[in-house]
């Protein structure tokens, strides 16, 4: 292995001189992602492109120092006893799913071993039967993107799970926002996928993120588009309202084109590999935040190729989290839309429970908003009535029916017919 010491060396010196991962994998041929492996390294050492010059005696120390299982063969089971201990996990985590380098990653992490990639894969290679490897979403490369100027939101299922609270089975969907520029994504695993559970989802990520891309490309959900059309997306009213609060512009992707959005969809199977397969959660609530530790402390620190290898969340530092839009001073009220058909004893049906509207709106269809204190009706985008929300039975406005009066004057009684609900 003695040969890759003056090579990788002649890698480091070129990205030194201020060469680009492309022109020094055209100039020496190798793979880019060859180039930017052994860069990451010098970055981590603290050494930058235009320093100091170096000679090729302390370059080819530095490399063997980085990388020792290149400087003597040897050395590739000397840190077998450090890993062999978590023999049994590695397995039950590789059985469950998990790449080996997501095993890798959580060893270091949370058990503590120190041992590099490397020399782990030579380890699951030797001990471990070889697993097969998931194919990934295939997607068009992404176009460049400034920062600050779009991110992308996808659901992606992550699996089942034994609800402690419910006593039952339940399927968890991972909600991602990824930024186009950083890459730094926002994880939330929720439940439900319900237009609450989407607004809420975007409240927690830009909350997340400290501010707000200037446009977001979701799929083309029925929590969020009404109708899928590439030129005039139908933006449901609660997304409207989402967006006009916090000033975006919503422009969904079109249906089944998973190329509008591939920062979101390439980094999915990522997601249920690092971050949920062969882990435990005892509630949504702890899952939930386990997901915004490991958005900042895991996929944050990665190393991601399209980025040369940088941490997304150190590019997001440094490039984009001040060209988000500030966040609005007002809170976000949380709120879903409804439709419902007054009936002829003029109420309506929301969720569980009949809302009376005025007697003159009998038949008509409403708009319903509903939030966590009141319920309004809108009929032709005017707001025709509002009603404090209850959670069942019947709210009912006695001056929302058409009033009947006698009229009793002299000589004959006239029956005449009042107004309400005005």
């Amino acid at each position: 292995m003695l040969w890759g010491l003056p090579h990788k060396t002649e890698i480091l010196v070129h990205w030194h001189a201020g060469r680009s991962s492309t022109e020094i994998a055209a100039s020496l041929g190798v793979d880019r992602k060859t180039v930017r492996k052994y860069v990451v390294a010098a970055q981590a050492a603290g050494v930058v492109p235009g320093g100091p010059a170096l000679g090729e005696a302390e370059w080819d120390a530095r490399v063997r120092e980085w990388f020792p299982e290149l400087a003597d063969t040897r050395l590739r089971q000397v840190t077998w006893p450090a890993i062999e201990p978590h023999h049994e996990y590695i397995t039950e985590q590789l059985k469950a799913g998990v790449t080996v380098t997501t095993v890798h990653q959580r060893l270091r992490d949370e058990h503590g071993v120190a041992v590099s990639i490397a020399s782990f894969r030579r380890y699951v290679s030797a001990n471990v039967p070889e697993e097969t490897r998931r194919s990934q979403v295939k997607v068009l490369r992404p176009y460049p993107a400034e920062p600050g100027e779009e991110a992308q939101i996808d659901y992606g299922r992550l699996g089942r799970w034994l609800d402690p609270r419910a006593g039952k089975m339940v399927t968890v969907w991972a909600f991602v926002m990824v930024l186009a520029c950083s890459r730094h994504m926002f994880v939330r695993p929720v439940i439900r996928l319900d237009q609450q559970s989407w607004s809420e989802c975007h409240v927690h990520a830009f909350g997340f993120f400290g501010g707000v891309p200037a446009r977001l490309v979701p799929d083309n959900l029925k929590t969020g588009v009404d109708r899928p059309d590439l030129y005039d997306p139908k933006i449901n009213r609660a997304y409207a309202e989402l967006a006009a609060h916090y000033g975006f512009l919503p422009d969904p992707a079109r249906a089944f084109r998973p190329t509008d959005k591939p920062r979101v969809e390439r980094p999915m199977p990522y997601v249920r590999d690092s971050f949920w397969r062969g882990r435990e959660f005892t509630s949504l609530a702890q899952m939930q935040a386990a997901a915004e530790r490991w958005c900042t402390e895991v996929a944050g620190q990665r190393s991601c190729r399209p980025l040369d290898g940088a941490a997304p969340a150190m590019v997001f530092t440094a490039a984009e989290q001040g060209a988000l839009r500030p966040l609005p001073a007002d809170p976000f009220v949380l709120a879903t839309w409804a439709r419902a058909k007054i009936g002829p004893d003029i109420h309506a049906r929301v969720g569980k429970v009949l809302y009376s509207v005025p007697w003159r709106h009998i038949g008509k269809t409403a708009d319903v908003r509903v939030t966590e204190t009141m319920v309004q009706f809108f009929i032709g985008g005017d707001l025709v009535k509002t009603h404090p929300r209850k959670a069942w039975g019947k709210q009912t406005d006695f001056g929302d029916y058409l009033s009947v009066t006698w009229n009793q004057g002299p000589g004959s009684g006239i029956l005449r017919y009042g107004l309400a609900g005005n």
